[in-house]
């Protein structure tokens, strides 16, 4: 037969291996129009014994010549022939120990017609203990023996147990010598029978490799005996599993002898021969050989040849590995066959053909350069067209391949407008396969790509993918988030998403057990979270407290996503605090000491939650700088260590007095005194329901913070030295306009931190909260209005901060000397306070005797609500201080550009108002005893 016959095909299933059926005594492989191999040379017969006396079941029969009646009688040391029959295995597996040469090749040919009958047989023989002597009888001198022994083996080596005893005894080097050149075709057949069945299991590969068995099986290749063929390919089917025997097959240069096969006329030759070529492409040095041998053009004839399409699955797979070598990827293309291979996978109705087709481009795709050949080619139209297939597989693979043709800008646009409105179709599928595979084709083709991201969105996908948030697959799981943090880059899709309860829906995933999803899940809360509608919904579903869990994951993408995500949560001094009391803090802190386990998004969520929990940050760190604006509801509790709780404002007030340092609180709400001042302190009229009227409000309200809410760590880290307005500007009209338009951008702060608080009301908190409100302190209202009448309209910063510096100094008891500061009882004033009050906690407006840290705090209070930037500092032994940056009169004609402001220390009770230089004499004397 020519080598691209076009004979009858039939199924591989046809032609089996010889110990498969019985024949007398060898079977024939079917060849494609069902005819018999060989012609006459196939009628030969195997001779297994030198009579024909059956052993096993046959007729009683006569061994020798007959005895004429007139011949001499044998001599009396010679035994007299004997002729039996025998009816039991048992008793011929004794025979094998024979010294007697016809009478082993006997029991040789009953034993093999004995086996062949079926699996039960294969195990007595095993049983009588028949395999030991057998394999002594692979080395015999006599031909014939030596040749039923090797046929008995090539039966029984299909048998579990029979080939665990081989490897025991360790035959295969016996086996293995049948197949040298100078023995006859049948010990060729059933030896490599041998070695095929032998080969399945993993030690006896090893075995096979280590004795040289894969040097012989390719020079078997080439035998003129199909059997042989098919048993040594299947053999070397098996071998070729482990890397190193491949490295030995390049080494021996078999690929030719393999190509050679496939112009078999026996489709089982040919199935072995591309399956045995699937493995071995696998590597890059048997791509470039098979390459070098025109395999490409093998390939391509069989998908060209309808009759045999049995074979085309087999042989895209190996087209598909082929496809990954560059050199190969060119060629393809050059000659035209990559068209031809793209319009057979698009127009073929097998549904496996064409699944093996997508599979094939996937693994090219992931080469930049055959991506951009693939791209050239219009594979996109193939792709969109394979997506349409009724058949799951073909579906799947389709959407793979999208996914990895996705890195190609050209392809990412042309899936724009085909590709994505069917991968939406596929996310409602009822196979959760296929939602994975489209889902991670969507998180490609969106990734960096707002455009695809809108076009999802116009599709109707944000509905389809929130589903697929609570699916089985944790897969499907993470490319849905994926695509949803892709899209919520963009305002208008984060709110649509928002509106769809993504919130509640994230829940799941960030109670998974999978780190993957955990990963992706905190990531899309952070994309999501970014007003406080969303995070309210948020905390209201139990989204914080897993949040909080996943900082102690082990993975390293876990503890950062969700550091990013607690960093936008914590956007709000509301929703910091309640991450405080879940602990957030601690638990990042210790992140952070760890040199191993922090990251910059640790670091950043750490100080975003102090930067929003003020009280807390005043309590540990003794700082806020001038960006750190103190609002009501503020309140000094004294030192803490790092670790330690910090009580609520609610727990503390409700306390009863105690010798304990008395905790200052900073509140301008109140509903006694309500004098005509600015918008800052003006009290609400209206109910809860007209402040939070939709929630387009809310998010209008807080628009400035959700801008840089999903911003990099890097500018969430650092704060502004200079404040909003430590610096002295060119005129005074623009330090009086930015002051102004910083007092407004204080009111939005205070406004927003109404509207939340609002929220947890309408959202069903208890009683309790509601009843409860922090002490008023009409005083501080009071100071807070006549600062901003008299104060704020000063428009050069150092007067304005000299003003506020006296005012403070009047109310909290005047100048003091120096030497006179041991005598200021403030102690005995504060004291009646908190026995007045019933309370520890005392509103800063009511003392009217205070020192250094009284003073310091209710002037970063008051200048914070004015618009002058400060810092609070606190000291030992009852010291705290302001620092503000100013640049000086006398560098502001120096040319060159500004020079940097310098910090001095507001003098609050020895000289009010007075500035001194950061580490003069005179400022350590304020700041240390």
């Amino acid at each position: 037969m020519g080598a691209w016959g076009s004979r009858a095909r039939t199924s591989p299933a046809e032609a089996r291996v010889p110990a498969a059926r019985a024949r007398a005594p060898r079977c024939r492989l079917a060849t494609r129009d069902n005819s018999e191999a060989g012609g006459a040379r196939r009628q030969r017969r195997v001779q297994f014994a030198r009579s024909e006396e059956p052993l096993l079941g046959g007729s009683p029969g006569r061994m020798g010549k007959k005895i004429k009646k007139e011949a001499e009688p044998p001599p009396k040391d010679v035994f007299d022939p004997l002729t039996i029959e025998s009816k039991k295995a048992a008793t011929v597996v004794l025979m094998l120990n024979s010294p007697e040469e016809d009478i082993l090749a006997k029991a040789c040919e009953a034993i093999y017609r004995f086996a062949l009958k079926g699996e039960e047989n294969k195990a007595t023989l095993l049983e009588l203990g028949a395999v030991e002597p057998l394999t002594k009888l692979l080395t015999h001198e006599d031909k014939i023996v030596r040749r039923n022994a090797t046929m008995i083996f090539g039966i029984l080596a299909s048998n579990n147990d029979v080939k665990k005893l081989l490897r025991e005894l360790d035959v295969m080097n016996s086996v293995i010598a049948q197949l040298a050149p100078e023995e006859e075709v049948v010990i060729h057949e059933f030896a490599s029978l041998c070695l095929a069945n032998m080969s399945a299991e993993y030690t006896s590969k090893v075995q096979i490799f280590e004795h040289g068995g894969l040097e012989p099986l390719i020079r078997l290749l080439s035998s003129p005996d199909p059997d042989v063929k098919k048993n040594s390919i299947e053999c070397i089917y098996n071998l070729v599993q482990d890397f190193q025997c491949r490295t030995t097959l390049q080494e021996l240069d078999a690929i030719p002898s393999i190509l050679d096969l496939l112009k078999s006329e026996y489709p089982v030759i040919q199935l072995l021969a591309l399956k045995t070529l699937g493995v071995i492409t696998l590597d890059k040095e048997s791509r470039a050989m098979l390459r070098e041998n025109q395999g490409v053009d093998h390939l391509i004839k069989i998908l060209e040849t309808k009759e045999f399409n049995d074979l085309h699955i087999e042989a895209l797979s190996v087209i598909a590995n082929c496809l990954e070598d560059m050199d190969t990827m060119v060629l393809i293309q050059q000659t035209g066959s990559l068209k031809k291979l793209l319009s057979f996978a698009e127009n073929s109705t097998i549904p496996d053909i064409q699944k093996n087709a997508a599979k094939a481009i996937t693994k090219a795709a992931y080469d930049p350069e055959n991506r951009k050949l693939f791209h050239e080619q219009e594979v996109e139209k193939c792709l969109v067209a394979l997506l349409g297939s009724e058949n799951d597989g073909t579906k799947i693979a389709a959407s793979q391949a999208i996914s990895a043709m996705c890195e190609n800008s050209g392809s990412k646009e042309f899936f724009n407008n085909q590709g994505i409105p069917q991968l939406i179709q596929l996310l409602k599928s009822d196979n959760e396969e296929v939602r994975e595979a489209a889902a991670l084709a969507l998180a490609n083709l969106t990734t960096c790509n707002p455009t695809n991201a809108n076009a999802v969105a116009e599709a109707d996908g944000i509905d389809p993918l929130i589903n697929i948030l609570s699916s089985k697959r944790d897969g499907a799981i993470a490319n849905a988030a994926t695509v949803l943090t892709n899209m919520a880059m963009q305002e208008p899709l984060r709110v649509n998403i928002q509106r769809q309860d993504v919130m509640q829906a994230l829940i799941g995933p960030l109670h998974s057990a999978n780190t993957v999803v955990q990963s992706k899940a905190a990531l899309t809360v952070a994309a999501t979270a970014c007003d406080v509608e969303a995070r309210t919904e948020l905390k209201n579903s139990g989204g914080l407290e897993p949040l909080v869990e996943l900082l102690c994951s082990k993975n390293d993408e876990v503890r950062k996503h969700s550091s990013w995500a607690l960093m936008v949560c914590a956007s709000d001094e509301l929703m910091a605090t309640e991450l405080c009391r879940l602990g957030a803090l601690d638990i990042l802190q210790e992140i952070n000491l760890s040199v191993s386990r922090k990251n910059k998004f640790s670091e950043a969520a750490y100080n975003k939650l102090l930067n929003n929990h003020l009280s807390l940050k005043y309590s540990q760190t003794g700082y806020l700088s001038s960006s750190n604006i103190i609002s009501d509801g503020f309140y000094d509790y004294g030192r803490i260590n790092p670790g330690t709780k910090l009580l609520p404002l609610k727990d503390l007030c409700l306390q009863e007095p105690s010798d304990l340092r008395t905790i200052l609180l900073v509140n301008s709400k109140s509903s006694d005194v309500s004098p005509p001042v600015s918008v800052d302190d003006k009290p609400s009229d209206t109910g809860h329901g007209q402040r939070i009227s939709s929630s387009s409000s809310l998010r209008r309200a807080s628009k400035e913070k959700t801008n840089a809410g999903f911003g990099s760590p890097t500018e969430e880290k650092s704060e502004p030295t200079s404040g909003r307005n430590t610096a002295l500007s060119k005129s005074a009209t623009k330090e009086k306009a930015s002051r102004k338009g910083r007092g407004k951008k204080e009111e939005e702060k205070v406004k927003e931190e109404e509207e939340f608080m609002a929220v947890p009301k309408l959202t069903g908190e208890g009683s309790s909260d509601k009843a409860w409100c922090p002490p008023s302190d009409p005083d501080f209202c009071v100071y807070v209005y006549e600062v901003t009448k008299s104060i704020l309209p000063i428009t050069n910063i150092k007067e304005q901060i000299e003003a506020l510096a006296k005012y403070v100094a009047e109310k909290m008891g005047g100048k003091i000397p120096k030497e006179k500061l041991h005598d200021f009882s403030w102690e005995l004033h504060i004291s009646e306070l908190k026995y007045q009050l019933k309370s520890n906690v005392v509103p800063i407006g009511q003392i009217k005797k205070g020192i250094f840290y009284h003073r310091a705090l209710l002037f970063k209070a008051l200048a914070d609500k004015i618009g002058v930037g400060c810092s609070l500092v606190r000291g030992e032994y009852g010291r705290a201080w302001n620092e503000v940056k100013l640049r000086t009169e006398s560098r502001r004609g120096v040319t060159g550009g500004l020079p940097p402001p310098e910090v001095y220390i507001v003098d609050l009770v020895f000289h009010p108002g007075g500035l001194m230089k950061l580490r003069s004499r005179e400022a350590d004397l304020y700041r240390f005893l």
